[in-house]
């Protein structure tokens, strides 16, 4: 499209998490009239660590806000995958630090550090708070939101970057809600000085026990570490209730210094939570409506893509525009150029465990979300 054509273009996003927040600042790029509307009266992010990837990082130095996030994130060289007792199963670099103009690392950041960098570098007044959305009207080349508040916006483009609950996806495109993985994950961010010695440099490590995972994410740069439990379990509550002595179970004949971590823990500041995913969704878009990050395809976290995913969705939407000759052309083109790659991290993603990890806790069945996903 046209320098002038982008100029004039009126882009509502839905959602201020990552996937809108970085849509928000590519597209606003473009020159285009940007406004995000966010259903919280706050942004904030809770969890743990993620791990930004060598891909993600460049496109961030492309809008000119690499600083930005490398200034509050630790650059990491390799990850690391060993066993329960900490012996190494493989030890690799991160793919693609050599893949651009100059060297590119992956940065470990805190995901509340994360959006808090992503939303200070957008121009003040384009974020929306206290907007819940109640229903997307597509009008061909314009749509419609209603928003709890009664209010009521039109724009040329709307972008649905809500989630895995997705009000946009489910009122145009798919009607299928979240899928249970079979998993809950426990996640802390503790300092250092009660890792028992386990975080010695910035490198992710993944100790892999049966029906367990545990990661180890140096965010030193804060002198402390994200420490991630990921165990099958069959209770599928959203936000299940558990103990202290049920997170210590999870890690039992783990390395001892794992288990201390574990039993360490002050339980009120552990996020607790069933682990869902959604089911390939056909198509992303109309002609006036997109979807991006996890409202299009929200995975399992086992390949570490979901925040990476939201970003390169941002930038291939941005492109897909000024390549374009109408909004139209460019998100049937954004569609194809992304939808092959999460089709298949989302596939990834769900074969996270054995066939025998998954009948000792599901015998005789599996949890929709180890079946092999549907394209």
């Amino acid at each position: 499209m046209q320098p002038t054509e982008l100029k004039n273009l009126n882009i509502a996003i839905v959602g201020a998490g990552y996937a809108g927040a970085a849509a928000a600042k590519a597209l606003s790029l473009l020159g285009a009239g940007v406004t995000v509307y966010e259903q919280a009266t706050a942004v904030r992010e809770v969890g743990a660590g993620i791990g930004l990837r060598p891909s993600t990082m460049d496109r961030f130095r492309r809008w000119g806000i690499f600083d930005a996030i490398a200034n509050v994130s630790s650059p990491s060289d390799y990850f690391e995958i060993l066993t329960a007792t900490d012996d190494p199963i493989m030890k690799e670099t991160w793919p693609g630090i050599d893949d651009f103009a100059e060297e590119t690392k992956t940065h470990l950041i805190h995901r509340g550090d994360f959006i808090d960098a992503l939303l200070g570098v957008l121009p003040e007044g384009m974020v929306h708070l206290g907007h819940k959305l109640e229903s997307v009207e597509d009008r061909g080349d314009r749509s419609v939101l209603t928003f709890a508040n009664a209010e009521t916006v039109e724009a040329d483009l709307v972008i649905g970057a809500d989630g895995i609950k997705s009000v946009v996806r489910h009122e145009l495109f798919s009607d299928k809600g979240p899928v249970f993985s079979g998993e809950h994950a426990y996640r802390a961010v503790i300092s250092v000085d009660d890792a028992h010695g386990m975080v010695v440099d910035d490198n992710l490590r993944m100790y892999i026990g049966r029906g367990t995972k545990v990661y180890l994410l140096p965010l030193r740069h804060r002198g402390q570490v994200s420490f991630d439990i990921t165990a099958l379990c069959p209770d599928g509550t959203w936000a299940p209730q558990i103990t202290k002595d049920d997170i210590v179970a999870t890690v039992e004949g783990f390395d001892e210094r794992i288990v201390n971590i574990a039993r360490g823990l002050d339980l009120d500041t552990v996020s607790i939570r069933a682990v869902y995913d959604i089911d390939p969704v056909e198509r992303w878009h109309s002609d006036s409506v997109v979807l991006v990050g996890d409202a299009a395809h929200s995975m399992l976290h086992h390949q570490g893509q979901g925040a990476n995913s939201a970003i390169l969705d941002a930038g291939a939407l941005a492109d897909a525009l000024q390549e374009a000759d109408s909004v139209k052309e460019a998100l049937a083109s954004y569609q194809a150029t992304r939808k092959p790659v999460t089709d298949e991290l989302q596939r990834i993603s769900r074969q996270g465990w054995t066939e025998d990890e998954v009948d000792d806790v599901f015998p005789g069945q599996k949890p929709a979300a180890q079946q092999p996903a549907t394209k």
